[in-house]
């Protein structure tokens, strides 16, 4: 999309460029106002050709043909880009709705819980709850603000919480689920949510692969951690811009979003 809007630029200095010449050149070769010279230039351009202005000497006539054989083109190659872009960006829109009907799959089937589970164990629990208490009230600055502030957490998992042997069942069960989540095709733009997507399959591995999870030396623990921390930072940073999208265009799947906010320890879906 952005070599179109690149084009549409290069189009619409040409035309303007074209417009200018054509307007200054009737003035001068015409001996007419600016305003008869613009509009001349325009129904020139337009191809219209009310009749009611028209060149009287040879220069102007020629001007006038200068102006049909580029300004047309320009013209065209205006409409044709905005026309494309608008045309992509509608495309894009449905393809976004399409992402986000698939990320809200996730939260709802496997994120969320992720999200309880990690953020109950999470070092600064604390902190980063009170930060995520996500209300109607917020702006789009406020989730910017946010956004901002949870890339700079460190999101260090207190391994010790966990019961492995749970979440290795959990993340089992769902092993299908992830797999034809990754599988689609439409989530190969959305580049972040596959990384986290990858994040949460690398967690589910390395579990299954381990005959005795609940037995584990200290630098394999160690291990298990910072995958986790990895796949805590990715679930955090797509749950809030999800979060905001929904929003912005679902308000009353926001609704139901925040009433089972894994960062509120008070939320109930039950509305009181």
């Amino acid at each position: 999309m952005h070599h179109i809007r690149i084009r549409l630029r290069i189009f619409l200095a040409l035309f303007f460029a074209v417009m200018v010449l054509g307007t200054i050149g009737f003035m001068t070769i015409e001996d007419i106002s600016i305003a008869d010279a613009f509009y001349f230039s325009i129904v020139t351009i337009s191809t219209v050709g009310y009749g009611d202005i028209h060149p009287a000497s040879q220069a102007g006539k020629a001007l006038a043909i200068v102006l049909i054989i580029m300004g047309v083109g320009t013209f065209l190659g205006v409409v044709a880009n905005a026309t494309e872009l608008f045309l992509n960006k509608r495309e894009a829109r449905a393809r976004m709705q399409k992402i986000n009907m698939v990320i809200g799959t996730f939260f709802s089937e496997t994120g969320t819980r992720l999200l309880r589970l990690f953020s109950e164990c999470h070092a600064d629990t604390e902190k980063i709850q009170q930060d995520l208490v996500v209300t109607t009230a917020w702006t789009d600055r406020d989730f910017d603000t946010v956004t901002r502030k949870l890339k700079t957490y460190a999101y260090t998992i207190d391994i010790e919480k966990i019961d492995l042997a749970d979440l290795r069942t959990f993340l089992t069960d769902r092993r299908d689920f992830l797999v034809r989540l990754l599988e689609n095709p439409a989530l190969l733009e959305h580049e972040a949510f596959t990384e986290l997507l990858r994040a949460v399959f690398h967690v589910a591995d390395e579990l299954a692969y381990r005959d005795d999870v609940t037995n584990l030396p200290p630098n394999d623990r160690a291990h298990l951690a910072n995958d986790m921390k990895r796949s805590y930072r990715l679930l955090v940073l797509q749950w809030i811009d999800y979060m905001h999208y929904l929003k912005g265009h679902y308000p009353y799947l926001f609704s139901l979003a925040m009433r089972t906010n894994p960062f509120d320890r008070t939320a109930s879906p039950v509305v009181r």
